[in-house]
């Protein structure tokens, strides 16, 4: 079964979603769209191959996945991806549980880059969380045989690039 889609915090119940968070900022118009259709903005390839996405993710069999929406003013964009047949390691699995690992993995990875924290430093504040504050929008899915979590936080000031 695929991890759950979660656009609770920026998507009404009459998208079939129940409503977990905070609304989303009124600055963030496009996020949800862009979010709800993450499979469109995505693609799969050689890093070479994905060179001009606009973020990217580097999986262990020497594939990638790139981020092709729209910039969003304002906003900074990240995305994680696993395969989501990959085992969990077991010292992981052993830390926080293996039920629905990759998931909640790439999530807290992308938070990660949105947040410009050490994955480390993540742990001691949220395991394998997401902030209760609604910071970070995102939305996690399966694609082909991946697990992929696509995020988009406020730009807190202007830095030189948005890749992650």
């Amino acid at each position: 079964m695929p991890p759950p889609s979660d656009l609770r915090p920026v998507l009404p119940a009459a998208h079939g979603l129940v409503d977990a968070g905070p609304a989303a900022p009124p600055s963030a118009r496009p996020v949800p769209g862009l979010l709800a259709s993450a499979e469109r903005q995505l693609r799969i390839g050689t890093p070479a191959e994905l060179a001009d996405a606009t973020t990217r993710s580097h999986l262990d069999d020497k594939r990638c996945v790139g981020w092709y929406g729209p910039p969003v003013p304002g906003w900074r964009a990240a995305i994680d991806a696993e395969r989501a047949d990959a085992p969990v390691p077991p010292a992981l699995a052993r830390r926080f549980g293996a039920g629905d690992f990759w998931a909640r993995w790439t999530r807290a990875e992308c938070c990660c880059k949105l947040a410009d924290v050490p994955i480390a430093t993540w742990w001691r504040r949220h395991g394998l969380g997401t902030p209760a504050d609604g910071a970070i929008l995102w939305r996690t899915l399966r694609v082909a045989d991946l697990v992929v979590t696509v995020g988009f936080a406020p730009r807190q000031s202007a830095g030189p690039t948005d890749r992650a």
